[in-house]
């Protein structure tokens, strides 16, 4: 009999002392919501103040800061508002909110700085670039599109290249963008330089617009390995046509690469200053003329957008996605008519330190990728096909020219 009441005994004092704590704890409430916490952003120049001075102010200043001009900076913010990917809310418009993103995109700022630079706490920051970085990968479907299958202008206009490369739709290169990710998970993304990157195939036209983005990979994997991938998961070439690539891919009837242990590059050829002397010389020669827009869109979207020469804050998933969605913002410049020829290394808004020296493309292919191996055959009779076409009419072209 006297264990139940031992039993209850217990339980009223422990519930008494369970009230008790709750007492004490809403009255800690209770006294400091009595007094009023003290406003950490409290600059007369508010985010949304900053972005509009930008705005109604020097184009080349707010070129610097959102990596477009003032007009197509405008036109993205009424793409986002009218697909209802991103809204105005009660502290931070659309304007604001991009222009927070952009601000990220060109300086790798800390959350902390971007803080001062906006007058809003940690997690709206935070907040709002997660909303635009979603907003923004979502457009990658309507903003980077496959080519079409017809002759680019840049190939049927030019003699060089016309009737040789009239087949050729492309070019596909190999990059490497620094990543920052926990040491557990770091060996893979160890690139052939001992850093941390992860390697990302970018596909793009004679217009230099990308046209395929494969990211994410890690920075151990081959260049040819992160092709095969792209070609299980969205990327094709139509029948017929085919991309140029570099030494680190196998050479196919769908992916032609130069002639191996030939000169030309571009660079050889400035150094040299001499004519091709074969069928192969002239072929990589001419190769290397095309390839080289590829070269170019990658130089340029580093140039504008200096993250993706650094480790940032931002964890592995959001890395991957931060790529993609420089490209959009790329694609979306130059689909309106936007200029790339402001973009140097002034201009350039990161701490030198943080730039961090990763690999080109790969320097050769490995022969890693069977499917590709099966079909080498085949692409090299295509490509000497392409060369000995070329190189005949060289020749005549230089007798004539001599009579």
């Amino acid at each position: 009999m006297n264990a139940p009441r031992e039993m209850w005994r217990n339980f009223f004092s422990r519930k008494r002392r369970d009230d008790e704590e709750m007492e004490s704890v809403m009255h800690w409430l209770a006294s400091n919501s009595s007094h009023e916490r003290t406003p950490i952003h409290t600059s007369i120049l508010s985010g949304n103040k900053h972005v509009e001075e930008l705005l109604q102010g020097h184009e080349v200043r707010a070129r610097r800061e959102l990596r477009m001009e003032k007009e197509i900076f405008y036109k993205l913010v009424k793409v986002l508002r009218d697909s209802n990917l991103l809204t105005n809310s009660r502290e931070v418009s659309v304007e604001e909110q991009l222009a927070i993103f952009l601000f990220c995109l060109s300086t790798n700022a800390s959350n902390r700085t971007i803080q001062e630079r906006f007058q809003h706490s940690g997690e709206t920051i935070s907040r709002y670039f997660n909303a635009v970085l979603e907003a923004v990968v979502s457009l990658s479907s309507r903003i980077i599109q496959l080519p079409t299958i017809n002759t680019p202008i840049q190939i049927s206009s030019n003699p060089k290249f016309m009737p040789y490369f009239k087949d050729c739709i492309g070019a596909i290169d190999g990059t490497h963008v620094p990543i920052t990710i926990c040491p557990s998970l770091q060996d893979p993304y160890r690139n052939r330089k001992g850093g941390l990157s992860q390697n990302v195939m970018v596909a793009c036209d004679f217009k230099c617009q990308f046209v395929h983005v494969s990211a994410g990979w890690e920075g151990s994997a081959s260049d040819a390995r992160v092709l095969q991938d792209a070609l299980a998961h969205g990327f094709y070439v139509p029948s017929g046509k085919y991309y140029l690539v570099d030494a680190g891919y196998a050479n196919t009837p769908n992916f032609i690469a130069p002639f191996r242990n030939v000169r030309y590059h571009l660079q050889e050829q400035g150094r040299s200053n001499q004519r091709p002397s074969n069928a192969k010389e002239l072929f990589n020669l001419r190769h290397a003329q095309l390839r080289n827009h590829v070269e170019r869109i990658i130089g340029v979207l580093k140039m504008r957008f200096p993250i993706l020469k650094c480790a940032s804050y931002y964890p592995i998933d959001a890395q991957s996605d931060i790529l993609i969605a420089s490209c959009v913002v790329h694609n979306f410049i130059k689909q309106n008519d936007g200029s790339d020829n402001w973009l140097n290394q002034n201009s350039m808004q990161v701490n030198p330190t943080e730039i961090v020296d990763v690999p080109d493309g790969d320097e050769e292919y490995e022969d890693d990728v069977l499917s590709m191996n099966e079909r080498r055959r085949a692409g090299n009779i295509r490509r000497n096909q392409i060369a000995e076409t070329m190189w005949t009419d060289y020749i005549a072209y230089l007798q004539q020219r001599n009579n």
